[in-house]
C-alpha cells in the first residue's frame, strides 16, 4: 500500500532553484511506485466547506507574483479525476463531512510545484482537496483516517503544507540579503518545534498533539495561521494505526522555513532521500 505523504513545499521557485529539498522531491518521485491517481491536500486551498476539485482539465494557478518571469510560463497539465473526486464526495458525506464540489478549482502551487518535480510527465490523474478554513486540526486527522482507504487502490495522498512557516521571518533574511534559499541552520525556536513534530510523528502522537496544538512550544511562533501545518494532520490521519512514520528529507530554506517530508505507513523508502 503506498504511503501517505507530508512534504513541505516550499516557495513557487522551487522547481528553479538548486537545493536538497529540491533533489528530494525528484528523487522521491523516482522511488515511489507509480500511483493510480493523486489526492492532494493544499495548504493554497482554503475554503469554509471541505471541497473536492472536480474538473476533467484544471488549469495551473500563478497563485502568486514577484517570482521569476519563467515561472508564469510553466504549466502542469496533469488530467483531473471527476469520478474519484465524486467516490471521495459520497464517502464523506456518508461519515457526515460537510463536503462540496469545485467544478473550476486549477492546481495551486501547492500542488503543481511539488508535483512538477515529483511526476513531471503529469500523466497521472489528480485530485485537490482543500483544508478548513479556521479548522481544527483534530477535524483534519480525522479528515485523514477518512479517506486512508483509498491508499489501498493505489492513490497517493499527499499533504502539502510547511513544517514551519513564518514567512515574515523568511521574509526579513531575504531582505538582509545573508545568504541564499537553502540555508545550514535554523535558529532554535524553529528547530526545537520541527523536532517536536518529528518526534510526534515517529512515535505515532501526532493525534494527541492534534487535540490542541498551541500547547507545543513555538507552534504560533512557526505557524501564525494554521494552513501549512493543517496537510500535516491530513497525512498523518490517513495512515493511523500502521506504525511510525519516516522522515524522508530535512532541510531548511530562507533560515526559518524547515522543508521537512515525512511518510506515513506503506512501505519504507530509501534513505538516499534524506538530505542533510
Amino acid at each position: 500500500m503506498l504511503p501517505a505523504l507530508f512534504i513541505s513545499h516550499g516557495a513557487p521557485n522551487l522547481v528553479l532553484n538548486d537545493t536538497p529539498a529540491r533533489d528530494a522531491l525528484i528523487a522521491l518521485g523516482r522511488h515511489l511506485p507509480r500511483p493510480d491517481a493523486i489526492l492532494c491536500i493544499s495548504a493554497h486551498y482554503e475554503t469554509d466547506q471541505i471541497s473536492v476539485s472536480s474538473d476533467h482539465q484544471p488549469e495551473t494557478l500563478y497563485d502568486f507574483g514577484g517570482f521569476e518571469p519563467e515561472l508564469y510560463e510553466m504549466t502542469y497539465p496533469a488530467p483531473g479525476a471527476p469520478g474519484l473526486a465524486e467516490e471521495i464526495l459520497v464517502s464523506l458525506k456518508a461519515e457526515g463531512v460537510q463536503v462540496r464540489f469545485d467544478k473550476n478549482r486549477g492546481f495551486d502551487h501547492g500542488v503543481w510545484v511539488p508535483l512538477s518535480l515529483m511526476f513531471p510527465e503529469a500523466d497521472i490523474p489528480v485530485v485537490q482537496m482543500s483544508v478548513r478554513r479556521d479548522g481544527h486540526a483534530a477535524e483534519h486527522f480525522a479528515l485523514g483516517r477518512l479517506l486512508k482507504p483509498l491508499r489501498e487502490r493505489k492513490i497517493l495522498i499527499i499533504g502539502s503544507g510547511a513544517m514551519t512557516h513564518n514567512l515574515s521571518e523568511a521574509f526579513r533574511w531575504v531582505r538582509t540579503g545573508q545568504g541564499p534559499a537553502a540555508t545550514p541552520d535554523a535558529p532554535d525556536w524553529v528547530n526545537d518545534f520541527a523536532e517536536k513534530m518529528i518526534d510526534a510523528a515517529q512515535s505515532g502522537t501526532l493525534e494527541t498533539i492534534a487535540d490542541n496544538p498551541d500547547k507545543i512550544p513555538g507552534y504560533r511562533d512557526n505557524h501564525p495561521t494554521d494552513e501549512h501545518i493543517l496537510p500535516l494532520f491530513v497525512a498523518a490521519g490517513a495512515a493511523d494505526g500502521e506504525g511510525e512514520a519516516e522522515l524522508i528529507h530535512r532541510s531548511i530554506q530562507y533560515h526559518v522555513l524547515r522543508m521537512d517530508a515525512l511518510a506515513f505507513g506503506g512501505q519504507k523508502l530509501q534513505s538516499s532521500l534524506m538530505s542533510s
